[in-house]
Formats: structure tokens, sequence, C-alpha cells
């Protein structure tokens, strides 16, 4: 059987290059078509790459770290190596008769032998003074990082994890230990940026120097539409299956005030100004390897259902690694809500080239003044962060109170979002 290639697949068209991940396989071992062989960093998702046939993986090429562009060749996979693990043929009675007896060898524990594992996994243990016999490999074959993680999170009742070190230089009680600087090296640990946090890096330092952006504030109460929610959550559950969050309120409410302020969906190329007459909306999701931010294509014409069904399928696709980079590809707007992570007040970054990004943040009780009494009501604090070379302090201002408007008045928003 001829031998098989594994090669990095077409990237899209704002994807040039990625990055080897980790190899959940080894040079030598067995693998089968379709089999997921090395996991591939590019600046938006992973990819996992399968094997196109069966055999054994006779050659790594690219190693874990190294940067590859599309169809290049990462590996090769030998169809005739499989063979060689398959029982050998039964020798004729009369040689198997004429061969001595061999005694039986004591197999070793199981447990007394480490299990294989991928050069990022080996790293990643040392680092959290992970045993490496003590971890199961979740695909059955070689230990991954993420096995040893999960193992850091949850260890066994035996430990996978080593005692923490006690300073040799403490004396006796009373007295004065010793401070040794020379060894903080040996405490430290050097990893490489994974891809999508370089993107991420080299993206907001781009937008910091190129855009000239500026943060405006303001609150909402949020009263409303919690209310409303309350109302409505059961029913609408029971008729779209998936629950009324806050996500498509703001989606909505964001869309009605780019209508009104179309300067914020705009976009600077050189000296001209894309003005978009389509609402595509980002929904910054955070996620273990950085924040990507999916699309919602056309909200405008979306209802609050299709909104949240398509939020949740993001979420689980990030948390499956399946999201496919297609769904993070332009955009007009952004929404980022670090309420979800306790914030009550932060400047977002611009998701550049967009002009605007609406930053959301915890609710909570507060006295307000409403026709002079003060009353206790939810309030949020909002923040819009936008580029000053092309939209005003005045039209930023006013955009963010339509939000509010907009929040504050749900009856407004279903005309208007």
């Amino acid at each position: 059987m001829a031998t098989v290639e594994v090669k990095v697949p077409e990237l899209s068209e704002s994807v040039v290059e990625a990055t080897v991940g980790e190899w959940l396989v080894g040079e030598g071992d067995a693998v089968e078509a379709g089999q997921v062989l090395v996991v591939l960093e590019t600046d938006k998702v992973n990819l996992e790459v399968v094997a196109d046939g069966s055999g054994t993986l006779k050659e790594i090429r690219a190693q874990e770290g190294d940067d590859v562009g599309a169809h290049a060749v990462l590996g090769v996979i030998d169809g005739e190596g499989i063979a060689a693990d398959a029982p050998a043929e039964e020798a004729p009675a009369s040689e198997a008769t004429s061969q001595p007896e061999a005694a039986p060898v004591p197999s070793e524990p199981a447990s007394a032998t480490p299990q294989k594992a991928t050069p990022v996994a080996e790293r990643a243990a040392a680092a959290h003074n992970v045993n490496l016999s003590d971890v199961s490999p979740s695909n059955g074959k070689r230990v991954t990082k993420q096995d040893v993680l999960s193992a850091v999170s949850k260890p066994s009742e035996t430990g996978t994890r080593a005692p923490a070190p006690t300073p040799a230089s403490a004396g006796a009680a009373g007295t004065q230990p010793t401070i040794v600087i020379g060894d903080r090296h040996e405490r430290e640990v050097r990893e490489k940026l994974s891809r999508r946090r370089r993107t991420i890096a080299r993206n907001l330092v781009n937008a910091q120097q190129t855009a000239a952006m500026l943060t405006t504030f303001n609150e909402i109460d949020m009263g409303a539409v919690m209310d409303l929610r309350k109302k409505r959550k059961e029913a609408f559950k029971e008729k779209f299956g998936v629950g009324l969050g806050l996500n498509s309120f703001f989606v909505k409410a964001v869309v009605g005030a780019l209508k009104a302020f179309p300067l914020l969906n705009a976009e600077i190329d050189g000296d001209e100004v894309i003005r978009k007459n389509y609402y595509d909306i980002g929904i910054a999701v955070g996620s273990e390897e950085g924040l990507v931010v999916p699309v919602i294509r056309d909200a405008d014409r979306l209802g609050f259902a299709a909104i949240e069904d398509q939020v949740r399928g993001f979420v689980q696709q990030i948390q499956e690694k399946s999201l496919p980079i297609d769904a993070l590809l332009g955009g007009t707007f952004t929404i980022t809500n670090g309420g979800i992570f306790g914030s009550m007040m932060s400047t977002p970054i611009l998701n550049y080239p967009q002009v605007g990004i609406l930053g959301l943040h915890g609710i909570k009780d507060r006295p307000v003044v409403i026709d002079g009494e003060i009353v206790i009501r939810p309030m949020m604090y909002v923040a819009l962060t936008y580029d000053h070379r092309i939209v005003d302090g005045r039209e930023a201002v006013q955009f963010l109170v339509k939000i509010k408007e907009l929040i504050e008045d749900p009856e407004a928003l279903l005309l208007e979002g």
C-alpha cells in the first residue's frame, strides 16, 4: 500500500498560516482512517487534522510549535506498517516441537511504566508537577496536554501533583531564613504564546496604534427587561426551545441604534469611509485559549429566538473546539459582556477595523432617584468605545443613549430593533 501524506487543510482567506499545536500520536503509532492526528492552531480557531488512510505514522515532518502554510506536509503514513502489528502465521508442528519452550517472563505492572505522552503534555506535566504515570490518556493512546490539565484540576486519590516544596533555607524557630535569589530561573517555566494569543496581542496593539479610541459611559435600568424575561421565559422556552437571555435584547438594541447612527456601523479604509447597510453583530465569547468573536449575520432580520439559538450554538462549538472559521469572519460591530465575570466597569478595545464596541457589565441593585424619590433598581453600566477619527463625541453619546432608551422600553425595542 502506498504512503499517505498528512497535510494542512485548506485555510480561509483571512488565515494564511497555522501553528502545529499538539500531535496526538507519535512516530511508529498505528493510525486509522478518520482518526485525529494533530491539532493546528490558527488565528481564529483550532483545526483537527485527520488521517486519510490507515497504517503507521512513519514520519513527523512538522514539530509542535512550527508554523505551516496551507497544504504543507505534516507527516507521512506508511500503509504497510500496520501489518507489523498483525499476529504471525502459526509455524509447522515439526518446527514448533523442535524449539525449546521459553520460560514465561513476568509482566511489569502497567502502573510502573509511564504513559506515552505528547511533548506538549510532558511540558505541561513538568510545569504543574504532575506524574504522567498517574494520568490516563483520554484517546486511549497518548496523554495530551488536556489530560494533564484535567488531572491538575481534578487530582486522583493517589495524587498526581508533587507536594509543594518547602524552603530549604528555613531555619529553626526564631531564626531568619536565608533568601536565595540565584535559583529563581530554575522555578520559571517559559512557554511560547499560542498562535491565537499572538494574534490577539497583535490585533489589540494594532487597534491602539491605528484608531483614535475614546470611551463614553452610561447606565441602564434593567428592570423592564428583567420583568419581561421573568414573565415570558417559560412560554418562550416552551415555544422556541431556547432560553430568553440578555443577548437578544442588546443585539436588537444595537441594531436599532446603528440604524439611527450609521457611522458606528462603518469602516475606514485609507481616505475613504465604507458605509455598511447590513448588520453583522459580533458576540465576544471567552475560551480557555483566548477571546473569540463569532458573528451573527443580518441580525436585523432575526427574531429573539434565532439570536439566542445562534449564541447558544457558538458557545457550544467553542467549548467543543468545533467553531468554523467562517463564523469569525467579518462583523460590523461587536458586543462584549464582562459582567458575566463580575466586571462592574471597563473600557473595551475596538475589534479593528470596526469603529465601535459596546461593553456590558454586571447588574447590581443600586439606589436611584425617580420622580424625586430614591428607589432601588437593577442597574447596569455600559461603555461604548469608538474610533474618534470617524465618530464624534456627540454621535457616540447619542448612540449609547439610544441603546439605553431601547432597553428601558422593550416595546420600542421590538419596533426599532
